[in-house]
């Protein structure tokens, strides 16, 4: 008959007691180390035996095997060596009793209502743990270095603490611990006291090392020794109360990415406030990430766009590319729940924005929307205005223009949000469309580099943008209606 799942932990818990040195198990018993700290500095990396070392085997598993000399350790002492943290014991800033770490932190993943597919755990101890491992090991080469089962290894606090806490969290939370989107930390602090003793203990290793190198070998073998005999009485000394311990969860980051058109003239691209007040009637980025926002159960967002057009220009053709960041959500929707968000957004009732292709994406998304941008172009259709009628001179003039560079200075009208640069622009080609019965109002259709500013190049905006098509015409030209065409980045959400 196979033995259970508990009697083979047990069993290999067993062999691993026995196959420690009794004599150092006891010294360092003496030491005031709590049983996972032993397993630890005898390198022992088995998972299942740290999660099944509660504080209470050293009254049943280890009396049993080593000599009596030395008993063990009373579960309610604090450990010298982990100062607590390997024995669930804390300090805590809430008035919860329950020291059952495990159990803690699969309360609160689903307290907080996160869907847990995978996580990883993190760690962040104090500085102090590290000295004592430090001393602790330099003591344990001279007491014991020349044993024949003698290693100079040990498993550091951070992993065995891992090791402790990896296979109940998984059995709590149903799922595996891998390089997931969940990441649970847990950090414990040091007591000042503790802190101090540290910055002491650093102090007198640093003027032992210095003699060492003023007097010689010898010298050195005798500091050895000294500083060894001083390691049991820093670990006793320090050794008063346990760690603060405080632990949390989040996700990391989520992306959506899709293309959006905007069919109002009256909506901003991202949410536009001035002295209290809103301009326009919505924007853009609380549409569609407000909706995102909601099914995620998400803190917060970030809302990215390739380009950004004025709140009295439409968005359409294909669309403008975008990425919605996604902070801290508790839910990653699955494919058709993506699919729903979109069909919400584009059946409400105003009308303002569509989406198209919405789905999620890695944050190689944000490399691929930033690289597709500086090379891609951009159409417009714009109603204009000049102050005297066409000409034929004006169709023969606009429609010979092919890669037409333009220096555009900042606009005055975004110097209060943008630096003042001079950038060149090109002007791909353009084509003017008449208006029947107008000879002073024209459709103005034209292809640009991305970025180009293209009210200013129809005004000129005070000479700051040059040629224009006010200075082609030699005459006063302002823009009354502009829509905006993004031409497909293959390499994006088509």
């Amino acid at each position: 008959m196979e033995k259970s799942e508990s009697g083979q932990v047990a069993s290999e818990l067993e062999e691993v007691v026995k196959s420690l040195p009794s004599d150092a198990v006891n010294h360092l018993f003496s030491l005031g180390l709590c049983v996972r700290c032993i397993f630890r500095v005898f390198g022992v990396e088995a998972t299942t035996v740290y999660a099944a070392a509660s504080p209470s085997l050293s009254h049943s598993i280890f009396p049993s095997i080593v000599a009596q000399q030395h008993q063990p350790t009373d579960d309610k002492q604090l450990c010298t060596l982990c100062l607590g943290i390997l024995q669930f014991r804390f300090h805590r800033n809430d008035n919860n009793n329950n020291n059952d770490v495990p159990l803690l932190i699969s309360q609160m993943v689903k307290r907080e209502g996160y869907h847990c597919d995978s996580f990883s755990l993190e760690v962040s101890i104090p500085p102090i743990i590290l000295h004592n491992d430090n001393y602790l090991r330099s003591y344990m080469k001279i007491k014991y270095g020349s044993q024949p089962w003698f290693q100079d290894t040990c498993i550091s606090t951070k992993d065995a603490l891992k090791f402790s806490l990896l296979d109940p969290l998984q059995n709590l939370l149903e799922c595996k611990s891998s390089v997931g989107s969940l990441r649970i930390r847990l950090t414990y602090t040091a007591s000042k006291e503790a802190d101090k003793f540290s910055d002491n203990a650093d102090t007198s290793k640093r003027r032992k090392t210095d003699e060492c190198n003023l007097v010689g070998q010898k010298s050195i073998s005798s500091s050895l020794e000294s500083e060894s005999s001083d390691c049991c009485k820093f670990l006793l000394e320090m050794a008063n109360e346990p760690c603060h311990f405080t632990y949390l969860c989040c996700r990391t980051p989520i992306y959506f990415g899709g293309r959006y058109l905007k069919y109002s003239r009256n909506v901003s691209q991202t949410r536009w406030i001035i002295d209290d007040e809103r301009m326009g009637e919505a924007s853009v980025e609380e549409i569609i990430g407000g909706n995102i926002l909601q099914v995620c159960q998400a803190d917060s967002f970030k809302f990215h766009a390739a380009g950004r057009e004025d709140i009295d220009v439409r968005m359409l053709g294909p669309g403008r590319p975008f990425l919605v960041e996604v902070q801290n959500a508790r839910q990653v929707p699955s494919e058709l729940f993506v699919k729903n968000i979109e069909k919400k957004i584009n059946t409400m009732e105003n009308k303002l924005v569509r989406v198209k292709n919405l789905k999620l994406v890695g944050s190689h998304g944000w490399d691929l929307m930033r690289e597709g941008e500086a090379e891609k172009q951009k159409q417009y259709a714009a109603l204009v205005w000049i102050s005297r009628p066409l000409t034929d001179e004006d169709f023969q003039h606009v429609s010979s223009v092919k890669d037409l560079k333009v220096l555009q200075r900042t606009p005055i009208r975004v110097l209060h949000r943008r630096s003042p640069l001079e950038r060149e622009k090109i002007i791909h080609w353009m084509k003017i469309e008449t208006i029947a019965g107008s000879s002073q109002y024209f459709l103005l259709h034209l292809c640009t580099q991305a970025g180009t500013y293209i009210k200013e190049f129809v005004h000129g905006d005070l000479g700051r943008t040059h040629p224009s098509v006010g200075s082609m015409f030699g005459c006063r030209a302002e823009i009354l209606q502009l829509d905006v065409t993004d031409i497909k980045m293959e390499c994006f959400l088509t």
